[in-house]
């Protein structure tokens, strides 16, 4: 489908759509990027999605205004866990639901930044199951908050220092929550690792443990297209 825009209040958010080949209906999945906002790695996590088998699209979280002031905002609702993100998200769920060709079961994945929101979205949010790609740390509240979650599957890097230890506190949590789960760390990845811009900039970052790693990437992909459609099929 390739971009289309979504009404949101009195604005359009822009969201890059993917179809698979095979014939519909086919669960949905929203796909929330990182601090790049809408970038050619984003339209392909949502391409590897459509392979498997989900109608995928991804929203322009970042679409209102200048980048930096639009990341501020951003933050902001991801830490008061509600605001405009928030909306645009719904938005593009009750989109995905709509959708004629769309079975009305729908996922959230998300890395970095996004998949922060996909763990805070896991919980009274509609969505059937979601993809939390090193998220960042897990709210203190953690073990409360989860306790209504709709399945999760998470992916970390063990090279990763803004996430360390926050695979085994979220098994952790899921575990005492007796949700369906599930959660691995690579022990030879560090942060971003399911990302790749093919940019020589981002890849020079794999120096401090920032970039892709393609056999993690390649098992994580695998997890979490199964996982969703344990989740998502029935």
């Amino acid at each position: 489908m390739g971009d289309v825009r979504i009404p949101v209040g009195s604005d359009e958010l822009p969201v890059f759509v993917t179809v698979p080949e095979e014939g519909a209906p086919w669960p949905g999945v929203v796909v929330l990027h990182d601090v790049a906002g809408m970038s050619e790695d984003l339209r392909n996590q949502t391409r590897w999605l459509a392979k498997a088998g989900f109608l995928a699209a991804a929203p322009n979280l970042l679409f209102r205004g200048v980048k930096m002031k639009c990341l501020f905002a951003v933050a902001r609702d991801l830490k008061a866990r509600q605001g405009p993100t928030y909306d645009d998200v719904e938005a593009v769920r009750t989109w995905l639901i709509k959708h004629p060709e769309c079975t009305g079961k729908i996922g959230v994945i998300g890395f970095c930044m996004g998949g922060g929101f996909a763990l805070l979205l896991a919980p009274d949010h509609g969505f059937g199951a979601a993809s939390v790609n090193y998220g960042g740390k897990l709210p203190p509240d953690a073990e409360a908050f989860l306790a209504k979650a709709c399945p999760i599957v998470a992916s970390y890097g063990a090279k990763d220092c803004w996430t360390r230890g926050v695979a085994q506190q979220l098994e952790h949590a899921l575990m005492a929550a007796d949700i369906a789960h599930d959660v691995k760390e690579y022990p030879e990845a560090g942060h971003s690792f399911l990302n790749n811009p093919g940019t020589w900039w981002f890849n020079a970052l794999q120096v401090i443990q920032i970039g892709y790693h393609e056999q993690s990437a390649e098992d994580a992909r695998r997890r979490i297209a199964r996982f969703f459609q344990q989740h998502l099929s029935s």
